[in-house]
């Protein structure tokens, strides 16, 4: 995203913030492992309008179907392009912008006890919209459901017939070098620590919501759960109780990042746009007026 030219002290993947205020310029100094500064942010989703849309984009095009997924993906691609703080992350006491805008996710390639995983990365632009990622969402699956590699996996599997002391001394190289933003990207292509936010779509698999934690190697600082589709109450505008089909998200922050009046703008936008789907079909860069709505 960024088309600055880099500087001294920037990363290949985020360009070091110099212009910060002093509290998150002091705060990963005091505290500067991800995991001990996440913060976990539920929220339910009413499905209402994203059911309706979805029904109506699939009859218009019943070959490349919607589905609940990629419109999340999307969702959270388009506030993390309008809420940019989203995008940082913090890595050897410093914090950076990030660079690109992307999105990933892990997908189980047979729903069975001994199939294997393969993790996909998808790369948005702030002018993509829902159609365009809908494209590279379904190549990404196609490729790692045929069975597709990527460079974390084929690394992993390089290392897996190694003895373990040797493992072992090259990940204690490679964790000092991801410090310093020096992983090859041979190595780290397609790895999932490595994006704006990773996806963990717990619904495909009927389980619930809930928490994920971060993790100190790589960069992200967001991680987002999805869980299983259900008719669940809602309060309408009369005060009466009724079922509606519903999901539950989980959101795993850095809070390091940003405060918590930035955070909460962020979650009411990303409620709104899910609950308005239609905001998705225009640029991920074109703003969205709460107030007038």
């Amino acid at each position: 995203m960024s088309s600055e030219k880099r500087r001294f002290g920037d990363r290949r993947d985020g360009k070091l913030l110099r212009d910060i205020d002093s509290m998150h310029l002091i705060m990963p100094m005091l505290y500067p492992n991800r995991c001990d500064n996440e913060a976990f942010i539920s929220e339910r989703i009413d499905l209402t309008n994203v059911d309706k849309y979805i029904e109506k984009r699939n009859a218009e095009n019943p070959v490349f179907k919607f589905t609940l997924f990629h419109i999340i993906v999307a969702a959270i691609l388009k506030v993390i392009v309008l809420r940019p703080k989203l995008n940082r992350f913090i890595m050897n006491k410093n914090m950076y912008q990030r660079n690109e805008l992307t999105a990933s996710f892990v997908i189980k390639k047979q729903f069975s006890d001994v199939s294997e995983e393969g993790t996909a990365l998808i790369y948005a632009q702030e002018s993509s919209t829902l159609d365009t990622l809908r494209e590279d969402l379904y190549k990404q699956i196609t490729n790692v459901k045929g069975g597709g590699g990527n460079g974390s996996t084929d690394t992993m599997d390089i290392l897996n017939k190694l003895p373990r002391f040797i493992v072992k001394f090259f990940i204690l190289i490679m964790r000092l070098l991801d410090r310093h933003g020096l992983v090859p990207k041979t190595i780290i292509s397609g790895d999932p620590f490595y994006a704006s936010v990773i996806l963990s779509n717990l619904g495909s698999i009927k389980l619930r919501s809930g928490y994920h934690h971060l993790t100190n190697w790589g960069t992200t600082s967001l991680f987002v759960v999805v869980g299983e589709m259900k008719k669940r109450v809602f309060v309408n505008a009369d005060g009466e109780e009724e079922y509606r089909n519903s999901v539950d998200l989980g959101l795993t922050i850095d809070e390091r990042i940003a405060d918590g009046y930035y955070y909460s703008k962020s979650v009411k936008l990303l409620k709104y746009i899910l609950e308005h789907p239609e905001c998705l079909e225009k640029p991920f860069n074109e703003p969205v007026d709460l107030e007038a709505k």
